[in-house]
């Protein structure tokens, strides 16, 4: 068996993943150097100086919701609640990938349009679950930053990272809950 054989199969179990991806598997098979970048990645932004696990694997899950990969949501989720996440932040990572990606639709196209009528009409939305999340203002404001910049959305970036320099957070800490989310989108590609 190749290294890299072994290092996807160490990378299955990491996430819990017994069934099989193509993606992956043709990687493997092909000896693709990229596999173990990629456990390296994981691994390295998964728990960081700034992150602990239990919030990483919160934010791995939003951004797995947020790609709509089943797989990764499933593990992530999974991991998250045997790190010690409850039902209530489980759910919350889920309702705010939700919002956000509302919100971020709503903002980029207000963005795009450059226009001041659209910047003065209200977005009627609601976002109750901003006022007094069960993960604290902080992290909901952390996870908000994370799931705008995958969907690309600049005002919502902006606006979330202002509030966490406000609240007092590193940009290390912004930078590597960024980083984690990048990754995961990075894992969605091959883990099909």
């Amino acid at each position: 068996m190749s290294v890299v054989i072994e290092i996807k199969e160490d990378l299955q179990k990491d996430l819990q993943l017994s069934e099989s991806f193509p993606v992956l598997d043709y990687l493997a098979e092909n000896d693709s150097k990229y596999i173990k970048d990629l456990r390296v990645n994981l691994k390295n932004s998964i728990q960081t100086e700034t992150i602990n696990r239990k919030e990483g694997l919160l934010i791995a899950l939003a951004v797995a919701a947020n790609e709509k990969h089943q797989a990764l949501t499933r593990a992530f989720q999974q991991l998250a609640l045997e790190e010690g996440a409850s039902e209530a932040e489980i759910s919350e990572a889920y309702a705010c990938a939700s919002l956000l990606a509302t919100n971020n639709v709503l903002y980029r196209f207000k963005h795009f349009m450059k226009k001041d009528s659209y910047e003065h009409l209200p977005v009627k939305v609601k976002m109750g679950i901003m006022m007094r999340p069960v993960l604290g203002k902080e992290f909901f404001e952390l996870l908000s930053t994370v799931i705008s910049a995958v969907n690309g959305c600049e005002m919502c970036v902006n606006a979330h990272e202002a509030s966490l320099s406000q609240l007092g957070t590193s940009e290390q800490r912004i930078f590597d809950a960024t980083r984690l989310g990048a990754v995961v989108v990075g894992l969605s590609k091959v883990v099909s």
